[in-house]
């Protein structure tokens, strides 16, 4: 009896002190206890990254998570394409526009520990140009380096320990802009001689989080880097990106809390966010275009009027009610409206089926023909629902006799094929990444970039000539109209049906804040956190 009162009078202390290790472990605020802020934080998005070296690839979903583990010499502000400084935090440009001296950012770390100086730059720049020499196509290993600089980069040298130099040999009216792009952001020498062809799956940088783990179609784990050299930053502990593929399930994460914020938000959903109180709907700003691609070296495609028979034969209004719920505008070139040298004196291919059809008998195909047309197997930014969107297409083309037979595959595949060239017609998208006509014109549809950027093996040489031109062009007015005649020139030739030029939209939980969503869809999280 005697041990049964110790047995029960221990268990009661424990009680009792259990309570005060419990009140000690909240905060007190006037009086009430308050929950300690989440330290981690999960985005939930639609697909996988193929790679974690942001330089080797070209899709928004490895960038999403680069942009955190990397920095570049030059960042984009917040919400805009304006520059401020990054890892360089001053530069001066010669007078002819050919050489470029950076002031490097002293006391930076890479996440192995060794020291971001200016020899780490010229050895990331030097293997991107190197990398290069005398491949082409789908070859290239750094496509992005391939469309933004080509051979145009004569040197890059260290002229002090924290001073690097570039030489071009032309002037480039995008040079600084082309390096506050994702892919351009420098990593640690050490690592990539260390990982060799694994770097892509052990990536290290400078930026706020370093790298922990890779599970393919899972997740991606990031952790705080202590020894980040912007003091206070990041905010946050721990970055779960986890790999959600259908809409719906991913919403469906955000309101059981499995997820903390979302992208790919299906339009249809807008209402049901809105009137839930813990949650919050957050646009992104447009910069992006959707659009099918026609492989102009295959079958009917050849044909300049086929294309043309194509783009009349696609019902863009419908798509954008059906699937957009009004977050989209019909597109009519390859980049959209808010860009400088925007053509909109271009007159569209209306929705027309009976000249679809004329254009077709011209062509010498009246009873039409047969074409796979190849659909993202993910959400993207531009297009949340790219199976049902190439549905509505199907339907359209097979009005005029045109027989689709719809393609999906693993995304990574996806990609690689299409750049092969592989695919009849496909669905594809881009969201820009510097704001300005180049990286859509010249980056997209130029013969230089066949194989990497231009998936539809379109080479045009008066169009080469002209965008150029546009790149060595210092004159603002002048440039805008080369681009102008530039998109003349492409909505003659059809290499694409541009579709829509959506607002992406993005979901949270109402207590995450400081997020700011860029229009490039490279996101900078180290601000991010909760309000309780």
């Amino acid at each position: 009896m005697k041990r049964k009162k110790h047995v029960v009078l221990f268990i009661a202390l424990m009680l009792v002190f259990s309570s005060f290790l419990a009140a000690c472990g909240k905060k007190e605020s006037g009086g009430e206890q308050e929950e300690e802020k989440p330290t981690e934080l999960v985005f939930g998005r639609g697909g996988d990254s193929t790679s974690l070296d942001p330089a080797e690839t070209t899709e928004g979903e490895a960038f999403k998570v680069t942009e955190n583990i990397y920095e570049k010499l030059i960042n984009f502000k917040e919400q805009s394409t304006e520059l401020e400084p990054g890892l360089a935090t001053d530069w001066e440009v010669s007078d002819d526009g050919l050489t470029y001296t950076f002031q490097l950012r002293q006391g930076v770390k890479f996440h192995d520990g060794t020291d971001f100086n200016a020899e780490a730059v010229v050895f990331n720049f030097n293997r991107w140009i190197e990398g290069n020499q005398g491949k082409s196509g789908d070859e290239i290993p750094f496509p992005y380096f391939q469309s933004q600089f080509g051979d145009n980069i004569e040197s890059v040298t260290a002229t002090g320990e924290y001073e690097v130099q570039f030489k071009l040999k032309r002037p480039q009216a995008v040079f600084l802009k082309n390096l506050a792009m994702s892919p351009f952001a420098i990593a640690s020498p050490a690592a990539i001689q260390k990982y060799g062809d694994k770097f892509n799956e052990n990536p290290v940088g400078t930026g706020p989080y370093k790298f922990v783990e890779w599970k393919r179609n899972d997740r991606i784990v990031l952790e705080k880097f202590d020894d980040y050299w912007d003091s206070g930053y990041p905010k946050i502990d721990r970055i779960i990106f986890r790999c959600i593929p259908d809409n719906s399930a991913r919403l469906n994460a955000l309101k059981t809390g499995e997820v903390d914020l979302i992208d790919g938000v299906n339009y249809t959903d807008v209402k049901q966010i809105e009137s839930d109180s813990n949650l919050q709907l957050i646009p992104r700003p447009s910069l992006n275009v959707a659009y099918v691609g026609l492989t102009v070296t295959r079958g009917p495609l050849k044909n300049q009027k086929v294309r043309q028979a194509l783009n009349h034969a696609v019902d863009k209004e419908a798509i954008i009610q059906s699937f957009y719920e009004g977050y989209a505008e019909p597109a009519k070139n390859p980049m959209p409206p808010v860009v400088a040298g925007y053509n909109d004196e271009i007159q569209d291919y209306e929705f027309d089926l009976e000249k679809a059809k004329q254009l077709l008998a011209e062509a010498g195909y009246p009873n039409g023909f047969e074409i796979k047309l190849w659909a993202m197997p993910v959400p993207r930014p531009y297009m949340p629902d790219g199976r049902k969107v190439a549905e509505a297409i199907k339907s359209n083309w097979e009005k005029i006799g045109v027989k689709t037979e719809i393609v999906s595959m693993e995304w990574g595949t996806y990609l690689e094929k299409v750049a092969a060239g592989e695919a009849d017609a496909f669905m594809l998208g881009w969201t820009g990444d510097n704001g300005d006509a180049d990286n859509f014109l010249y980056v997209l549809l130029d013969k230089d970039n066949v194989g990497t950027n231009n998936y539809t093996y379109y080479s045009n040489d008066e169009l080469h000539e002209i965008l150029i031109q546009a790149q060595t062009e210092s004159d603002e007015n002048k440039r805008n109209e080369l681009y102008k005649k530039a998109q003349e020139i492409i909505k003659e030739d059809a290499p694409w049906i541009p579709l829509v030029h959506s607002e992406p939209l993005l979901a949270a939980r109402k207590d995450l804040v400081n997020f700011k969503p860029h229009p490039t869809g490279s996101d900078r999280l180290h601000m991010v956190e909760f309000s309780k």
